[in-house]
C-alpha cells in the first residue's frame, strides 16, 4: 500500500525530516540507553527495518507516520514507548533447512522467499526461546530427524515454535512434523527437558498439506498440559498452540490498559469485544462493566476464551462463535443495544459490512485497536460519516526495530 511503501522508503530520515517536536526534550536520553543495533542476518531477514535507527529516532518516526494518517480526524498523542525494547518477542517460530555440506541451520525466512537466513541469536526474541531452538537442532542428528523438504516433500521436522509467557515463566514447545510419528519420541522429550527443565509442555502438531501455513490442525501433547498461562492485567490466560496472543506483553499490558481507561465504564455498560480471540481485552473489561459479549470466528480461541473466563470466576461474559459483524447486525435487528465497542481487527481491517453493523448497533463509544494505522484511517472515515467523532489516538511501540506500530482510538456517538 502507497504509504506503507513511502513509511518504509523513508526509515533513513533523521533530525529535522521527520522529528516530532514533543519528542525532541528526552531524544538525547533516549539515545543513550537505546542506540542503534546492527545484525548479520538483517538485510536477509527483513523483520528490523529500522534496527540501524537510534530508538529515538524510530519513534519520531512511527510519531510521524501515525500522524500524517489521523491527524485529518483527531489529535494524535505521543507514542508510547518501550524502557528496554530488546527481546520483547514471547512467539519465537524458526523454520529449518540443509545447508550444501549436510549441516542443518534454524532461523526464518528470506523476505519474500523460502529461503532459511541462519539466526542463533535475535535481538527482538526471547533469548530462552532462541536457546531451545538450538538446543532442537543439535539434538537432530543424534535422533536421526530428518529436515521436511518443501520441494520433494520428503523429510519429517517442518518448523519449530516457542512461546514463553512473561509473567509465569511457563513455556510451551511446538514441534510441527509432516507426520504424527516422532522417532524415539519418549527420549527426544527427555533429552530436551534435561537441557531445558524450564519447559513446561511440548507439543506434537502435524502440518501434512503443501502450504505455507506454519500449523496444521491436528497435535498431540508430548509432555505438559499442552498449554501455557500467562497474567495480563490481573488476568491469567490460558495460551495454546494456535492461540492469538500479542506477541509483546509489557506494551500490551499498557495498550490494554488505555483501551479500558477510553471505554470510561462504570460497570452498568454492555460491552461488544469484537475480533475477541481468547477474550483477553473482554475479560480485562468484565470487572468494570455490567456485561460483556466477545465474538470470535475461531473455534480454538473460543474455547480458549471460555475457559480463561473459568480460570478468572468472571462470570459477566459471554462468547459467541460467530462473526462479529453478522452478529452486532443480527442484535440490532432484534432491537438489543451495547453502550461500548471494543474492535481489534487483522492487520486488513474491518470491512464495510462489519463498519455498518457497529453504526447500526449505534454504541455510545468505540475502542478501536489497530496494529495498521493505514487500514485504521480508512476506517475512521468510514465511521465519521456514520456519526462518529475520533476524540484520539494513542500510538503505542508494539514493535520495536520494526516499522509497524499499534495504536489505539476513541470515537464517541
Amino acid at each position: 500500500m502507497k504509504r506503507e511503501k513511502e513509511f518504509s522508503a523513508n526509515r533513513g530520515r533523521t533530525g529535522k525530516e521527520r522529528q516530532n517536536p514533543r519528542l525532541r526534550g528526552r531524544s538525547g536520553e533516549i539515545e543513550k540507553r537505546n542506540p542503534g543495533y546492527s545484525c548479520s542476518a538483517q538485510k536477509r531477514c527483513g523483520g528490523c527495518q529500522l534496527l540501524h535507527l537510534p530508538y529515538a529516532r524510530q519513534l519520531a518516526l512511527k510519531q510521524g507516520y501515525v500522524e500524517e494518517l489521523l491527524k485529518p480526524y483527531c489529535t494524535v498523542h505521543k507514542i508510547k514507548e518501550m524502557n528496554d525494547p530488546l527481546h520483547y518477542r514471547n512467539k519465537v517460530h524458526a523454520a529449518f533447512a540443509h545447508r550444501r555440506d549436510g549441516t542443518v541451520v534454524s532461523g526464518t525466512y528470506e523476505a519474500g522467499t523460502h529461503e532459511v537466513v541462519p539466526v542463533d541469536e535475535c535481538l527482538l526474541e526471547d533469548q530462552n526461546a532462541d536457546a531451545i531452538i538450538r538446543t532442537i537442532r543439535g539434538l537432530l542428528r543424534s535422533f536421526k530427524i530428518r529436515i521436511y523438504d518443501e520441494d520433494t516433500g520428503y523429510g519429517l521436522l517442518r518448523h519449530v515454535m516457542v512461546r514463553t509467557a512473561r509473567q509465569t515463566g511457563q513455556v510451551m514447545v511446538v514441534l510441527v512434523l509432516r507426520s504424527p510419528i516422532l522417532p524415539s519420541k519418549n527420549n527426544f522429550v527427555k533429552a530436551l527437558c534435561a537441557a531445558h527443565p524450564e519447559i513446561t509442555t511440548i507439543v506434537l502438531n502435524v502440518n501434512d498439506r503443501k502450504t505455507s501455513m506454519v500449523l496444521g490442525e491436528k497435535e498431540t501433547v508430548l509432555y505438559g498440559k499442552g498449554y501455557i498461562e500467562d497474567v495480563l492485567c490481573g488476568c491469567r490466560f490460558r495460551i495454546s498452540a494456535r492461540s492469538f496472543y500479542q506477541v509483546n506483553s509489557v506494551q500490551t499490558e499498557a495498550l490494554y490498559a488505555k483501551a479500558i481507561e477510553l471505554a470510561g465504564l462504570t460497570g452498568r455498560e454492555r460491552v461488544i469485544d469484537a475480533y475477541c480471540g481468547i477474550g483477553t481485552i473482554g475479560l480485562i473489561a468484565a470487572k468494570n462493566a455490567g456485561e460483556v459479549i466477545g465474538v470470535e470466528l475461531n473455534h480454538d480461541a473460543v474455547q480458549d476464551a471460555i475457559r480463561n473466563a473459568k480460570a478468572n470466576a468472571i462470570r459477566n461474559v459471554h462468547f459467541y462463535e460467530n462473526d462479529a459483524g453478522r452478529f452486532m447486525l443480527g442484535m440490532a435487528e432484534q432491537g438489543g443495544h451495547a453502550d461500548v465497542v471494543f474492535m481489534d481487527p487483522p492487520r486488513a481491517g474491518s470491512d464495510e459490512a462489519f463498519l455498518s453493523s457497529v453504526a447500526r448497533l449505534a454504541p455510545k463509544r468505540i475502542v478501536y485497536i489497530s496494529c495498521n494505522p493505514e487500514t485504521q484511517a480508512r476506517d475512521l472515515a468510514f465511521l465519521t460519516k456514520c456519526g462518529y467523532q475520533a476524540q484520539g489516538a494513542w500510538p503505542y511501540d508494539m514493535f520495536p526495530f520494526a516499522n509497524h506500530v499499534e495504536n489505539v482510538c476513541l470515537l464517541s456517538r
